[in-house]
């Protein structure tokens, strides 16, 4: 593997595999291993994917950045970027700042006057999508759906209108109940499809109406 070498300062938003550690591109590997600094939502799991890749932190500081640290750690990582420094930025899987806490290091760096930087590749979102069998050319990605059964109805009541192919991540705890909700607020004969465990060894993509999905995850 080979790379430019010192990477120009900036905030690095590298996009990691879903599943499969083989899915990452030659451009994230350079920038996981020419930058300053990574910020990582996981440490352990940041560290074993260096592992995997052969690349070695060589004294490099990484940083636990995620939904219960985010408010203390980013005047850290801004001081890094104020030095100069490069900090590339990941998540456990796919994106960051897609249904992550990314988003708010990103706009506080770029508020600050600091370059951010996209270095694409994996995402769950599209993955899902292309193997889902509904339209691509438009779709709306609705990130979670909430956890009471009255919130997550009104959030489908507020979407079933749109006109397009509507994404969503879920649990695998309340699959069932949000099937069951989706089928109820959209139409039970509405084409679905529901994909799990992409990229991995017990991959599986369901097709079918909302009511075929709903019959299939109750059985």
């Amino acid at each position: 593997m080979s790379g430019s070498g010192k990477l120009p300062g900036g905030l690095y938003v590298v996009s990691v595999p879903i599943g499969a550690a083989r899915d990452i591109t030659l451009r994230a590997l350079d920038v996981l291993r020419d930058a300053d600094a990574i910020a990582a939502e996981d440490t352990r799991v940041t560290r074993k994917l260096l592992e995997i890749h052969g690349i070695p932190l060589s004294g490099r500081p990484m940083l636990p950045y995620h939904d219960h640290n985010g408010a203390a750690q980013r005047p850290r990582i801004l001081s890094l970027l104020s030095e100069g420094k490069s900090v590339a930025h990941v998540s456990d899987a796919g994106t960051p700042l897609v249904a992550d806490p990314g988003f708010a290091l990103s706009r506080a760096a770029a508020e600050a006057g600091y370059d951010v930087h996209a270095v694409p590749g994996p995402s769950a979102v599209l993955a899902a999508l292309v193997v889902a069998g509904l339209p691509t050319d438009r779709f709306l990605f609705a990130g979670f759906l909430p956890g009471t059964a009255s919130a997550r109805a009104a959030m489908v009541d507020e979407l079933k209108d749109v006109p397009a192919t509507l994404v969503f991540f879920e649990t695998a705890r309340r699959c069932l109940e949000s099937v069951r909700c989706l089928a109820d607020k959209l139409g039970g004969d509405r084409q679905g499809a529901l994909c799990r465990e992409l990229t991995k060894k017990f991959e599986e993509t369901r097709r079918g109406t909302l009511d075929e999905l709903k019959a299939s995850v109750e059985a």
